[in-house]
């Protein structure tokens, strides 16, 4: 984490929050915008990086490791309840990830996510409301 404070730094963003577990940082520039790294010592953070996939990014000059949909998902609830501020629009988030991924999405995974941060009837109103959509 040295070593990414001392690139993030050097590219104009400056720190916001660094604790053991979170790093956010905020460029100067509006499209450099906020960037949080998650420093994976858990079992989940880590199991998160094992299935991360690599991505092109910056139209291709640039390849990087990308969580996956269901790992995203696990992130924004944690998020949504370590902040309840912050918990509508990260459900407003996760039922748009669910919506567009629904043909691929692991649900166990995801569902593992759920029970973890005891949303599951969060889960089961999304499913509810997905009978519509094409399966």
């Amino acid at each position: 984490m040295k070593k990414v404070k001392e690139i993030m730094l050097s590219y104009g963003y400056s720190l916001l929050n660094e604790d053991e577990d979170i790093s956010n940082y905020l460029g100067k520039m509006e499209d450099l915008g906020k960037v949080d790294f998650l420093h994976a010592h858990r079992k989940y953070s880590r199991a998160m990086l094992v299935r991360a996939v690599d991505k092109d990014i910056l139209g291709g000059s640039f390849r990087t490791k990308v969580v996956i949909p269901e790992d995203i998902i696990g992130l924004k609830l944690q998020s949504g309840v370590n902040d309840p501020k912050r918990l509508k629009k990260d459900m407003l988030d996760i039922e748009a990830l669910i919506r567009i991924n629904h043909k691929t999405l692991d649900m166990n995974l995801a569902g593992e996510y759920f029970d973890l941060f005891e949303k599951k009837d969060e889960l089961n109103r999304i499913l509810e409301g997905m009978e519509n959509v094409e399966r």
